[in-house]
């Protein structure tokens, strides 16, 4: 694993050592990041179920201002802060060991907002649409702010919730989509 593009181009990063994540391949990567960016100058993003932080990460490198990473995975969480330290990024960043509903309600709670929202939980595992409506309940979408969903391909993703309109659904392989909402 290593980022794809930006500041931290080329850097590898660290994958968690278990099987209870699934990374996002390059491919995939470089395609979630052509949909929404390529680059950005500032915002604010939101990793869901980070596993190893890729996600969160490739988004610092291309211009994000900060990131909150959220994991339950004791593993993740580490890796994440492994990956954290060796790009000095500890300043831009913070992370959460906690189930994603309670970490939108304490987002929530301290009124933040997000520009970039990455929704990547095991497959088959967690509804979108009931991920997306807990975003919406407690405000942590900003104005604009774009929802990016990796899901497994057979997967039925809705075509709205609330304000997010889908706009795109691609496929990467027999098993990989990527929705984004905007």
């Amino acid at each position: 694993m290593r980022v794809i593009a930006g500041d931290f181009k080329g850097r590898p990063l660290k994958s968690v050592p278990t099987h209870k994540t699934r990374p996002t391949t390059d491919k995939v990567k470089e395609a979630v990041f052509h949909g929404i960016g390529p680059f950005f100058d500032g915002g604010r993003a939101l990793d869901l179920f980070a596993g190893s932080g890729g996600l969160g990460i490739e988004a610092l490198s291309r211009g994000v201002g900060s990131c909150v990473f959220v994991d339950q995975q004791h593993q993740a969480v580490k890796t994440v802060y492994e990956n954290i330290e060796l790009l000095k990024l500890e300043d831009r960043t913070e992370v959460f060991r906690t189930d994603a509903y309670r970490a939108m309600k304490a987002a929530g709670k301290r009124g933040l907002q997000f520009d970039y929202i990455f929704l990547d939980p095991p497959y088959k595992k967690f509804s979108y649409k009931e991920l997306m409506e807990a975003l919406l309940d407690h405000g942590l979408a900003a104005e604009g702010a774009k929802i990016i969903c990796e899901h497994d391909a057979s997967e039925k993703i809705p075509e709205q919730v609330g304000p997010f309109k889908r706009m795109k659904t691609d496929h990467y392989g027999s098993n990989i989509g990527v929705s984004i909402f905007e």
